[in-house]
């Protein structure tokens, strides 16, 4: 369990104005939250008091939620004497509209444990704008009564929001309506099909009502949170981020997974807080990162720069900086090769692969149709121009993200097709059944079986020409269309046995001497996260195999972010042609341009964004003292 723990007393985390914890991933500190709510609940039911939470609500929180389910019906944890008060509702919306956050907290809770439905209390999205002010009141003084809140469960927005305190929150403010920031808006436009849909208020607990919990925990995960992080937890108190108001609190603990904590001082200078080992890997950090601080190349920085920079201990340890800046420019200047599948007779001692075999099987695996493309289409090219044997395997269908529109377009345009070939009036109850399901469709309902395969077929279509484009044999791309994705809604499945059979069955048909899959988990819809963890353990699965003796497993990324230069293993340079290729090769996933509800905050179409990250790579390095490439495609290798 978590205790709060006073900060600034330790030298790894002076920079550090919040307790902060960092777990290896978010399951682990899910379970850690939740033992700590399950302890609160105990203590109070032996002392017969209610147990008053402040809960949250958003994608962060849902596997603590799952882990109390689980406490409640195997360890006999009981809701009977909780009472709870979530953070915000959304202005405008029903109780039974999906997207309501009293739709979110009965699905992922309440419907599961035995708490009473007199002691749930959600902001009420529909009350009336006259009564508003004094229904915000009564929610407040309802907390007082109960002698206030024995523990608050916070997320965290991008913007710096805890419930929907936005910035310019008042730090004594109360339960109110609130206009949403844009941003905050952009990141559920996923929920909501599109931006368009999302309300522009809610109602939010102020920041004076949760500052008065006596407990609270914040959460963040992944990637995307590390900025708001850094500045919530080292950045100066301010009302342009509401979240640094946590800093006045004497028990706040912030709870991160390794990838929130990424920009937090320790994590990513240690050597700037105190003393560090310096490996390897630490020393490839640290003078990349010195650097790009002093602008200049490698080659070029001095004894000076180093001690300058909290790195003496470092030059102490190699004895000079002509010593280190030759050892870490060989080491990056080895990443760089033109050869992603080994260059045959070559010797490859200092070479991102193999040489042997020559002609090796290459498996990619796309978590969406044109992931690969967009990720690694240069290196595709180049691997099959190479002689390789290259392997596409799609893992889903891709169909949520084709909008009504084009499905629609794609239908009459089969309808269409059918009469010119046939000579004959296309079949009303094939066509209009599926022209009818698209034209009496709500925003966010789920979609039917008919109109899911023909967005399936939209991108199948659209993946078939870019691998054609490519090089890639017909006979050669593979769509699994993995069952957890395939709910026509953006919620999806969670993973069973038939995606993890597909998945095995797909590596053991190929036997690769490479794997490629994707490693970008930033994006919006969790997809690629999942599908990165499928890859994962069937590897784990298929690891005893004697063919997974010889494979190595490389992971790139693309549409929504790019490897640091530090944990960059294998750079493949392109030429201004090949960068040409590639995006015409991302042109043929037609459906995925600037009318897709899926782009998020980015609105550059993604053959936009993997120029731009492909060209910033090249240029980084560049920066730090090599040859000045068009482009480069960026991996990090997976050991297993």
């Amino acid at each position: 369990m978590i205790t709060h723990k006073e900060v600034g007393r330790w030298e790894d985390v002076r920079f550090e104005k919040l307790h902060t914890e960092i777990f290896q991933n978010s399951a682990i500190a899910s379970v850690a939250v939740a033992e700590e709510i399950a302890s609160i609940i105990r203590d109070k039911n032996s002392k017969g008091q209610p147990a008053v939470l402040g809960l949250a609500t958003g994608s962060t929180p849902i596997r603590i939620y799952a882990e109390l389910i689980r406490m409640h019906k195997e360890d006999g944890l009981s809701f009977a004497n909780v009472v709870t008060f979530n953070l915000d509702e959304y202005y405008g919306i029903s109780r039974d509209n999906a997207q309501s956050y009293w739709s979110f907290m009965h699905e992922h809770l309440f419907d599961h444990v035995d708490i009473l439905p007199e002691n749930i209390n959600i902001p009420d999205g529909n009350v009336p704008l006259d009564k508003l002010e004094q229904y915000c009141a009564d929610y407040d003084m309802k907390i007082k009564s109960y002698g206030g809140l024995d523990f608050q469960l916070l997320g965290i927005g991008r913007t710096g929001h805890i419930g929907f305190n936005e910035p310019g929150s008042h730090i004594n403010s109360g339960t109110r309506m609130i206009t949403l920031d844009h941003l905050t808006r952009s990141d559920a436009s996923k929920d909501f099909h599109g931006l368009e849909n999302v309300p522009k208020r809610a109602i939010t607990m102020g920041v004076g009502t949760i500052l008065k919990a006596r407990r609270i925990v914040l959460l963040a995960w992944g990637n995307k949170k590390a900025e708001i992080i850094k500045r919530t937890v080292e950045g100066e108190m301010s009302s342009e981020v509401p979240a640094t108001y946590l800093q006045t609190h004497n028990n706040c603990t912030v709870l991160l997974d390794e990838p929130a904590a990424e920009e937090l001082t320790r994590i990513k200078t240690p050597w700037v807080v105190g003393p560090c080992i310096w490996d390897d890997a630490m020393q490839r950090k640290g003078i990349v990162w010195l650097s790009s601080k002093v602008g200049k190349p490698i080659l070029k920085l001095t004894d000076r720069d180093y001690n300058d920079n909290f790195m003496s201990s470092l030059l102490a340890q190699e004895g000079s900086a002509y010593k280190l800046n030759i050892k870490m420019f060989n080491i990056l200047q080895h990443t760089i090769t033109g050869w992603p599948g080994g260059k045959p007779n070559a010797d490859d001692s200092a070479r991102p692969e193999r040489a042997v075999p020559a002609k090796k099987r290459v498996l990619i695996f796309s978590p969406h149709p044109d992931d690969a493309v967009i990720g690694m289409g240069g290196t595709i090219r180049r691997l099959v121009e190479q002689g390789h044997e290259v392997h596409v395997a799609i893992q889903t269908s891709g169909n949520n993200s084709v909008s009504d529109g084009e499905a629609r377009r794609f239908v009459e345009f089969a309808e269409e097709f059918y009469e010119y070939q046939s000579g004959e009036q296309a079949p009303q109850k094939v066509f209009n059944n599926v022209k009818d399901m698209l034209k009496d469709k709500a925003e966010g309902d789920k979609d039917a079986l008919a109109v899911r395969k023909a967005k399936s077929l939209i991108r199948r279509g659209e993946t078939m020409a870019s691998m054609r484009f490519m090089g890639v044999d017909d006979a050669n791309v593979h769509f699994l269309d993995l069952p957890f994705y395939e709910t026509g809604t953006v919620k999806k499945l969670p993973v069973g046995k038939k995606d993890m059979a597909r998945m095995v069955e797909m590596i053991q048909q190929v036997k690769p001497h490479q794997i490629f899959a994707a490693g970008d988990l930033t994006d919006p819809h969790g997809t690629q996260k999942t599908s990165l963890d499928l890859v994962y353990t069937a590897i784990a699965n298929l690891k005893s195999d004697k063919f997974m003796k010889d494979c190595w497993v490389w992971l790139y990324r693309g549409a929504w972010s790019e490897w640091s230069i530090e944990d960059i293993e294998m750079a493949v340079p392109l030429s201004p042609d090949e960068l040409l290729l590639k995006k015409r090769a991302i042109f043929f996933h037609e459906s995925q341009k600037n009318d897709t509800a899926y782009l998020g905050e980015d609105k550059r179409d993604f053959w936009q964004r993997a120029e731009d990250r492909n060209k910033g790579t090249a240029e980084t390095y560049h920066k730090l003292g090599f040859s000045d490439y068009e482009a480069m495609e960026a991996f990090n290798r997976y050991r297993f």
